[in-house]
């Protein structure tokens, strides 16, 4: 009887320990920050997006003339963000550019920083609800 207990617990804690090596984490699920502050004052594509693309999201190789999808250089921003269908005016919290800012899509964006800089989600989704316009 002693033997039969012996070899059941050992087959148990061989199992337990090949379930526990199978576990491992292959993706990190991020949830998009609500406790962002909603900004109401007026945010201008040109002065308030544009700087911070083009020191995060424009450089060579990245949302650059020729590079990765939109173009977030000076001129060809607005344009490709609307062309690349990034802004749902009606439904700002749902637009593809704030999966893409929030990591509700990976990866998130700017790629390879530990967070957004400044408060670009907070400002992007400002500029939404203001009627995403070319100001």
């Amino acid at each position: 009887m002693l033997h039969k207990k012996i070899i059941i617990g050992a087959l148990m804690a061989c199992g337990t320990t090949l379930m526990l090596a199978g576990c491992y984490k292959d993706r990190t699920v991020l949830v998009p920050n609500t406790s962002v502050e909603e900004i109401t004052t007026p945010v201008s594509f040109a002065n308030d997006l544009m700087p911070i693309f083009a020191r995060n999201c424009s450089m060579t190789g990245c949302h650059s003339s020729g590079g990765q999808v939109p173009d977030l250089t000076t001129g060809n921003a607005y344009r490709t963000i609307f062309e690349e269908d990034l802004i749902d005016v009606a439904n700002p919290g749902s637009s593809e550019m704030m999966g893409w800012l929030t990591g509700a899509i990976q990866p998130a964006m700017p790629f390879g920083a530990a967070s957004n800089p400044s408060n670009i989600n907070a400002l992007m989704l400002a500029w939404i609800k203001q009627g995403a316009q070319n100001n």
